[in-house]
């Protein structure tokens, strides 16, 4: 649905308040900040309900002006002022979810939870609005016979044609209600479960606690961030801090490196189980939840004619159906999975050495002796990369790849309001000099902030009606660790793949050149939109990348050649495992959007994960754990029946950094100049269209299995 929800989004600057206010809405006034940035400054909690009910009123308006013309539907006076209808409200609604993930604030979510049903409702009453759908299905059906109508125009018609027949335009009568009911159910039941997840990652039974003598194994930089992050919390607790203890948490930039390195077996199951039994029984539970969010959709499906959500859901995206995302699943089991096993072979009997022939390799163990392993084969350890990748100097290298790309740069911006000290803000700029838009980096973890890492827009980019360029308000948000004492930043190299991958999403949101801002940056097909991040990630290999940044906070020097061949073949030695662990998820994911009928309260999800998994699992489960609960991704993130996407579009990511190499320079003009063409692009053309276009043939599986090692 895009109306309002999906990017239709403007400047802030809709509506001015009245003088005999105390107070003005921020929402709701001019605004004068450069380039209409967030007054992150001036907003308060009180705002967004405010200021949401006037956008609805005002989006109602619109709508109800273009009914009650008697002329003639038409591309111009239907589908247009409808594409902006939704301006103000969508402006209000980024706002708002893009803080509550990077804050955490009780207040916030609390705000969040009581407007959601309001804003369901909305968003149903447009869709099932009888004489807008009329007329927008006139325009449709018309639409071969208006010569004027450019390829953009033609496809912002089919888009929002098929946002309507996919959100309950056809249906008639008690299947109009029930869609209704099931939409505002499921709104609703998607805020809980993402709340709950974010809720149990920062809840204090999810600690644990350590003493010096139980840091064995664990690097400098994990100790002192654990210690820094005991006194910081036992002072907010107001308790004394005798510098003796050490706190490690389920937020990645604790877990990762506690998982990896401990040496203490008992311990890093403690840790195991903490991160991996969330939203688990409990006040922060999502067992009956997502069985819940699954059922609706299973019957919004039901409605429509489709016998599982996933053939509902796969409409629009390149897989076109559940066949198509099962075949490649398939494939690449087959060419990964038995891989997989002789890795984890290997590494159990290279920890049978140490530990006796009676150890069996856990999940808890991959990690820690898999990275054993490595070290021990190529001498390589992440620890080894993470001097070279001081924070400062990798925000320069990073943003400096899109300058050597497509000719961007950057400039930070100190007049503008950010909603957090650790937050900046950077003007971006084409080779031309014209100016592009705001990017805000939010990198470090803090208490309340949800995890893992994210791009977001406040503002997306499209053209007026003056027929001049909205620039976009671009955000990424991180989870990197706090510098301690006198070290810098100092980040692992999947945290510098992470910051790629993000900034990927974020060049896709400030390229958009699409005239309208339904189509603009990323609001592309999900399994065509991980193409833009994930092919940024191949640049961690390039020593010519790295070179333009990455130098050794104490010394000086750049990486060495031999520490990048080490961390290549580190990478392809492990990549059969990662492969397989995406699958996991991409099974589970389309198990649950594929069943034909109703999960009961009885049923177990520990159960049914087990049984979705089994064609690829990895390790024996352990009582207590599983992924469901917590899967943010497809439960209240936007991905459900569409988890595939990462392994598609990592297809699409190698085959189009082939292009480069193939041209003999990372960043060849010509192939750079075409590869911008698709980030331009946007929603305007169809992805399979713009890919081949781009490569001149559709992606092949090939340049995939190269780079991890499988295929010569």
């Amino acid at each position: 649905m895009r109306n309002f929800l999906g990017g239709c989004l403007a400047t802030l600057a809709f509506m001015t308040a009245t003088s005999a206010q105390a107070r003005t809405n921020p929402f709701l006034e001019e605004n004068k900040l450069p380039h209409a940035a967030v007054p992150f400054d001036k907003i308060q909690i009180n705002d967004y309900e405010s200021a949401m009910r006037e956008a609805m009123k005002m989006q109602n308006q619109a709508l109800d002006a273009i009914v009650m013309q008697r002329s003639t539907p038409t591309f111009e006076n239907t589908i247009v002022p409808y594409e902006k209808s939704g301006d103000a409200l969508g402006n209000v609604l980024l706002t708002m979810s893009n803080l509550e993930s990077a804050l955490g604030d009780p207040e916030l979510q609390a705000v969040v939870t009581k407007v959601t049903p309001m804003l369901s409702e909305h968003s149903t009453n447009i869709m099932l609005n009888e004489a807008l759908w009329q007329r927008i299905k006139f325009v449709y059906d018309n639409m071969d016979k208006d010569k004027s109508l450019t390829a953009e125009d033609r496809r912002l018609t089919q888009e929002v044609y098929k946002d309507f027949v996919e959100n309950g335009a056809n249906l008639q009568g008690a299947a109009r209600e029930k869609y209704r009911k099931l939409t505002a159910e499921l709104s609703d039941l998607q805020v809980k479960f993402s709340q709950n997840l974010s809720n149990d990652m920062k809840n204090p039974d999810r600690r644990l606690w350590l003493t010096a003598d139980q840091l064995a194994g664990l690097p400098e930089s994990a100790i002192a961030a654990a210690r820094q992050e005991a006194a910081e919390v036992l002072k907010a607790e107001g308790k004394k801090d005798d510098g003796t203890q050490y706190l490690f948490t389920v937020y990645f930039p604790s877990y990762s490196p506690f998982i990896k390195y401990a040496s203490d077996r008992d311990l890093r199951k403690k840790m195991y189980v903490l991160y991996n039994s969330r939203n688990q029984g409990g006040k922060y539970d999502n067992s009956q939840i997502l069985k819940d969010i699954v059922n609706i959709r299973l019957e919004i499906a039901n409605l429509f004619g489709y016998k599982n959500y996933a053939e509902y859901a796969l409409n629009r995206r390149m897989a076109k159906n559940a066949g198509n995302v099962r075949k490649m699943l398939d494939e690449l089991q087959e060419a990964y999975y038995q891989p997989m096993q002789d890795e984890l072979k290997a590494i159990t009997e290279f920890a049978r050495q140490t530990e006796g022939n009676d150890f069996n390799l856990e999940a808890w163990d991959y990690s820690y002796w898999s990275d054993k392993l490595k070290n021990a084969k190529y001498s390589f350890n992440d620890e080894d990369m993470r001097p070279y990748f001081e924070l400062d100097n990798t925000v320069k290298g990073v943003f400096g790849l899109a300058t050597s790309l497509y000719g961007y740069t950057f400039k930070e911006n100190k007049d503008v309001p950010v909603y957090h000290p650790d937050v900046k803000a950077y003007d971006v700029f084409e080779k031309d000099g014209k100016y592009l838009g705001m990017l805000y980096t939010d990198f470090y973890y803090r208490p309340g902030k949800a995890p893992g890492a994210w791009m977001t827009e406040y503002r997306g980019e499209y053209i007026d009606e003056n027929g001049k360029r909205v620039e976009p308000l671009i955000s990424i948000v991180m989870n990197f660790s706090k510098p301690t004492g006198d070290e810098p930043a100092l980040l692992t190299p999947y945290e510098v793949e992470t910051f790629l991958h993000e900034f990927g999403h974020a060049l896709h949101g400030l390229s958009g050149k699409a005239k309208y801002q339904s189509q603009g940056g990323t609001n592309v097909y999900r399994d065509f939109v991980e193409l833009f991040s994930q092919f940024n990630e191949n640049y961690m290999t390039q020593k010519k990348f790295l070179d333009s940044f990455a130098r050794h906070y104490k010394t000086g020097k750049k990486m060495p050649q031999s520490l990048i061949d080490k961390f290549i073949k580190a990478s392809q030695y492990g990549a059969a495992f990662a492969c397989v662990r995406q699958l996991n998820f991409g099974n589970l994911d389309m198990a649950y959007h594929s069943i034909e009928s109703t999960m009961r309260a009885s049923d177990d999800v520990a159960c049914f994960e087990a049984a979705a998994v089994a064609p690829v699992k990895t390790f024996d489960n352990l009582a207590g754990t599983m992924i469901s609960p917590s899967f943010g991704h497809i439960f209240s993130g936007g991905y459900a029946a569409g988890y595939y996407g990462y392994k598609w579009a990592e297809e699409l990511d190698a085959d189009a950094f082939a292009a480069f190499l193939e041209a003999g320079n990372i960043y060849d003009k010509k192939t750079a100049a075409k590869f911008l063409k698709m980030l331009q692009s946007g929603n305007s053309e169809d992805p399979e269209v713009l890919y081949e276009e781009f490569r001149g043939r559709p992606a092949t599986v090939d340049a995939l299995l190269k780079r991890d090692g499988l295929k010569k």
